[in-house]
C-alpha cells in the first residue's frame, strides 16, 4: 500500500433514486463521455455516493454539473451529474496505524476507500449482494425448489491487521429467484408439475401462498416484442384475466369496463393460453396495471430475502457444505481468478495483492475436565470436541415420579406397541445416567388438532398433583410445537419434552441419550460441571455470566418486533442459568429493556447463591463491527445503572465482549497432518491473536467445536471493555471452558453456554407471542 493520500468527491444524479446497477451505467458513461474531466485519470464509484481518484480532478471546488444520457425503452433517459470534491484521504494515516505508531487511530474513511477501490470492477463485473457477488449458475445449476436456485460467489471485505491491510476473501452462496415464465414459477410455488396439472379457477388459499410469492418481485413483459418493459408487482388479482376488468378510455373520449382478457385481443391481438388465471398487478396499486401471467418473466438477478423453507434450507446446506481442504482450493482459485495484479482501478490506485494466503501462528487450548455424579466420579476428559458419557451419571439428576405422554401422530405413523417400546429404552437410559423415570405415565391422551393444545395441557395439570414432565409425540414439523411451548412454558408451567415420531420409531440409544440430558436440565438437574480445581482463577469470587441476544424477524416481515434474550448463571459452577425476555422495536439491535432485565437476573443470583457478584462478564452475540461502539455505549451504562439500582455502592468489575459468528474468516492448516476429521479442519480450541486481529483492539479468534460438515466457522471475540484487566489468554481458556457447559450435547459448541441459551431463549420467545394469524 503506497504513501501520500486518495481523493474524496461526492455524486448525486438526478433524477434520482436509481437502482445501483443503474447509477454505475451512469457513472462509466459519464467518465467516457467526458475525458476532459477525468483525462486518464480512473476513478473508482461506491454506487452511491462517494468517488475517489489517485490524482486530482481539474474542477476546483466548485460544483461541476454534467450531463448523461443512457439508451432507454423506447426513448433515450437523460440524467443530470454534479461532481463536487469533498477532501483529502490520507493514507499515511493509516500506515502509521497500522504500525501503531503515536496511539494513532485507525481512520476509517481511508479503510472505506480501498474497500471501494478493491470492489469497483467486481461491482461492474457481477451482482453484488452485501459484501459479496454472485454470477448466474452456468453448468452446476442447483434448484432450491419453489422458484428459487443457489447462485455461488465470493465475499470480498478489505480489514485493518497488524502491521498490514488484509483483504478477506471467501466462498459464498446465497439464494435467488430463478429467471423465467411467471407461469412456471406458479407451478413451482403450488408444487405442481405443469399448468395443465392445476385446478383452475386456482383456489383462494392458493392465490395467497402466490401471492406472498411474488409481491414485491420484478417482471418483464414478453408481449411487446424488443421493448421488455419491467414492473414491479404489488399484488395477485382475485378475478381471473377473463374476469378482471378495469376502466378504459375510447378514442372518442368515452370510458368503459373492459376485461384484461379482451384488452389483450383488441389492442395486441393476443387471444389468452390461460384466461382463467389471476393477472398480476403492477406499479403502483392505485394506478391498477394488470398482466396476464403468461406475458410475464421472473427477472434474472433478484436475491430472495424471504425466509427459506426446512426442506430449501437443508438443500442449501448439501450444496455448499465443503470440507477445508475444499474450500481452501476455491478461495485460491477465486484469487487467481480475479488477477488482482491485472486490475486497472487496483494499479491505479497503486495497490498489491498477495497470491498466497496469509500464514498465522495458532495454539490449541487445552480442554477442561468435566464432572459427573455416581459412584465412580471419574472426570470426562474432551478430546477434540467430544466427550463420553458412558458408564458416567449425572451430576445431579433428578427423580420424575409423576409423569404423562401426549401424541399427535396418527397410529399409522407410530403405533402404542412403537410407543411403548421407546418409553420402555428412555426409563432404561435414564435410569443408567441417574435421572429415573418411576413407574407407568399418569396419563396417555391421543389428541390430533393444534386448538386441543391448551385444554388438554391445563387438564393434565388439575387433573395430576406434581406434574413434572409431558413427553408430546408430533408427526414432524407442525405449529402444534409452537402452541405445545407457549401453553407448557406461559400458562401451565409444566416441562414438555417433545419428540418427533420418526425418532419413536428408530428408538435410537444415542439419540434417546440426548433427550434426557434435555429433560433433567428441564426439570433442575444438572448434567454436569467444570472439575473445580481446573477452572479459571476468577471463579475464586462470585462471578456471574451473562448472554444477551437479540433476534430480528426475517427479512419481508416488516410488522413483527425483535426480541432481546438476557440469560445469567445462577451457580457457581456455572451450570444452572435463569432467563428474561423483551420485545422491542423491529429491527432494533440495542437492548431497551437491559437495566431493568439484568437488575432482576442480579436479585436471582443473589437469593440462588446468598453472593454479589464480584465480576459480571457479558457475553453479547449478534452486534456488527459498525454498531460496537453503540452498543456499548448503552449496554455497558444499562448494567452499570441496574448495580447502582441495587445498590449505591454496588460496582463489580465488568467485562463486555462481542461474539461473532457472521463473517468470512476461515483457518486451514498449514500442514496436513494437524487436519482434523474427514472434513479435516483446524483441531478443537484453535485460537488466533496475531496477525489478522485488529492492530489496536483487543480481539481473538476461538475455534471452540469440532467441525462435522463442511468447514469450521472459528466465533470472533472482540473485548469491548474489561474492568477485570483480563489477559488475553484468561480470556480465551474462560471461553473455550464454557463453550464446554451447553447442556444439551456431549461435545464443545461454537459459542459460550451463556450466549448460545440467550440465542435459544429468544428463539423460543418468538412462540409465545401470540399473534391473530396463526390463532
Amino acid at each position: 500500500m503506497p504513501r501520500g493520500c486518495l481523493y474524496h468527491y461526492d455524486i448525486s444524479i438526478s433524477p434520482g433514486k436509481c437502482p445501483r446497477k443503474v447509477c454505475r451505467e451512469i457513472f462509466n458513461t459519464l467518465v467516457e463521455a467526458h475525458s476532459k474531466v477525468f483525462c486518464r485519470i480512473k476513478p473508482v464509484y461506491d454506487g452511491s455516493k462517494n468517488v475517489y481518484t489517485r490524482e486530482q480532478l481539474p474542477i476546483g471546488r466548485d460544483r461541476l454539473e454534467l450531463d448523461v444520457t443512457l439508451p432507454g425503452e423506447g426513448k433515450d433517459r437523460v440524467f443530470r451529474v454534479s461532481i463536487k470534491h469533498v477532501g483529502q484521504v490520507s493514507l499515511d494515516l493509516l500506515n502509521d496505524a497500522l504500525e501503531n505508531k503515536n496511539s494513532t487511530p485507525i481512520p476509517m474513511d481511508t479503510i472505506q476507500a480501498l474497500d471501494v477501490v478493491m470492489r469497483h470492477l467486481p461491482s461492474m463485473t457481477f451482482t453484488p449482494v452485501g459484501r459479496s457477488f454472485f454470477s448466474p449458475p452456468l453448468n452446476n445449476y442447483n434448484s432450491l425448489g419453489g422458484g428459487r436456485e443457489v447462485w455461488f460467489g465470493f465475499h470480498q471485505s478489505v480489514r485493518p491487521s497488524q502491521w498490514k491491510m488484509n483483504l478477506n476473501i471467501d466462498v459464498s452462496a446465497t439464494a435467488f429467484y430463478q429467471s423465467q415464465p411467471v407461469i412456471d414459477f406458479l407451478c413451482e410455488v403450488l408444487n405442481v408439475r405443469n399448468i395443465h396439472e392445476l385446478r383452475t379457477p386456482i383456489l383462494d388459499s392458493d392465490r395467497v401462498k402466490f401471492t406472498k410469492e411474488i409481491k414485491g418481485l420484478k417482471i418483464e413483459i414478453t408481449h411487446c416484442g424488443t421493448m421488455k418493459r419491467k414492473y414491479r408487482v404489488c399484488n395477485v388479482t382475485r378475478n381471473s384475466a377473463s374476469k378482471q376488468s378495469f376502466p378504459l378510455q375510447s378514442d372518442n373520449g368515452k370510458t368503459r369496463e373492459c376485461t384484461v382478457e379482451r384488452y389483450f385481443v383488441e389492442k395486441y391481438n393476443f387471444r389468452l393460453k390461460h384466461p382463467s388465471l389471476p393477472c398480476l398487478q403492477v406499479g403502483q396499486e392505485h394506478k391498477h396495471t394488470y398482466l396476464p401471467l403468461e406475458v410475464c418473466n421472473i427477472v434474472a438477478g433478484q436475491r430472495c430475502i424471504k425466509k427459506l423453507t426446512d426442506m430449501q434450507t437443508a438443500t442449501m446446506i448439501k450444496a455448499t457444505a465443503k470440507s477445508a481442504p475444499e474450500r481452501e482450493m476455491e478461495i485460491n482459485k477465486l484469487v487467481e481468478k480475479a488477477g488482482f495484479h491485472k486490475d486497472p482501478f487496483v494499479q491505479e490506485f497503486g495497490l498489491q495483492v498477495s497470491k498466497s494466503m496469509l500464514e498465522v501462528k495458532g495454539r490449541v487450548l487445552q480442554p477442561p475436565s468435566l464432572q459427573y455424579g455416581g459412584k465412580e466420579n471419574n472426570p470426562a476428559a474432551p478430546r477434540q470436541g467430544v466427550w463420553d458419557m458412558r458408564g458416567k451419571q449425572f451430576f445431579t439428576g433428578v427423580k420424575i415420579t409423576t409423569w404423562a405422554v401426549v401424541s399427535f401422530t396418527p397410529e399409522r405413523m407410530c403405533s402404542d406397541r412403537q410407543i411403548d417400546e421407546f418409553l420402555y429404552q428412555l426409563k432404561k437410559i435414564s435410569t443408567d445416567v441417574g435421572m429415573p423415570i418411576i413407574g407407568q405415565a399418569c396419563a396417555f391422551k391421543y389428541p390430533n388438532r393444534v386448538e386441543e393444545v391448551e385444554p388438554l395441557l391445563k387438564d393434565l395439570k388439575q387433573k395430576f398433583n406434581g406434574l413434572q414432565l409431558i413427553i408430546v409425540i408430533l408427526p414432524g414439523k407442525t405449529p402444534i410445537y409452537a402452541e405445545v411451548k407457549r401453553v407448557g412454558d406461559t400458562i401451565v408451567g409444566v416441562a414438555t419434552q417433545c419428540v418427533q415420531s420418526k425418532n419413536i420409531t428408530k428408538s435410537n440409544l444415542q439419540t434417546i441419550s440426548n433427550l434426557c440430558l434435555k429433560i433433567n436440565v428441564k426439570l433442575g438437574g444438572i448434567n454436569n460441571i467444570l472439575v473445580p480445581g481446573s477452572r479459571p482463577k476468577l471463579f475464586r469470587e462470585p462471578v456471574i455470566f451473562f448472554g444477551a441476544d437479540v433476534t430480528h424477524p426475517s427479512a419481508g416481515e416488516t410488522k413483527k418486533p425483535s426480541i432481546a434474550a438476557v440469560v445469567a448463571s445462577m451457580d457457581a459452577h456455572p451450570s444452572k442459568y435463569a432467563a428474561t425476555v423483551s420485545v422491542q422495536q423491529h429491527r432494533q439491535e440495542i437492548i431497551n429493556d437491559l437495566q431493568s432485565m439484568v437488575k432482576q437476573l442480579l436479585v436471582k443470583f443473589y437469593r440462588s447463591t446468598g453472593c454479589k457478584p464480584v465480576r459480571i462478564i457479558f457475553y453479547r452475540d449478534g452486534v456488527s463491527e459498525g454498531q460496537f461502539n453503540q452498543v456499548l455505549f448503552h449496554e455497558l451504562m444499562a448494567i452499570r445503572k441496574a448495580c447502582i439500582s441495587l445498590e449505591e455502592d454496588y460496582k463489580p468489575g465488568i467485562t463486555f465482549i462481542s461474539v461473532q459468528k457472521r463473517h468470512h474468516t476461515r483457518f486451514f492448516c498449514q500442514d496436513k497432518r494437524d487436519q482434523v476429521g474427514k472434513s479435516g479442519n483446524i483441531p478443537a480450541g484453535t485460537t488466533v491473536d496475531v496477525g489478522i486481529v485488529h492492530p489496536t483492539e483487543f480481539d481473538f479468534y476461538l475455534c471452540s467445536h469440532a467441525g462435522i460438515q463442511g468447514t469450521s466457522r472459528p466465533s470472533h471475540y472482540h473485548v469491548l471493555w474489561d474492568d477485570n484487566n483480563f489477559t488475553a489468554d484468561e480470556l480465551q481458556s474462560l471461553s473455550y471452558q464454557l463453550c464446554h457447559t451447553f447442556v444439551r450435547c456431549t461435545r464443545s459448541v461454537s459459542i459460550p453456554a451463556p450466549t448460545y441459551y440467550a440465542h435459544l431463549v429468544a428463539f423460543r420467545a418468538r412462540y409465545h407471542l401470540l399473534e391473530k394469524d396463526s390463532r
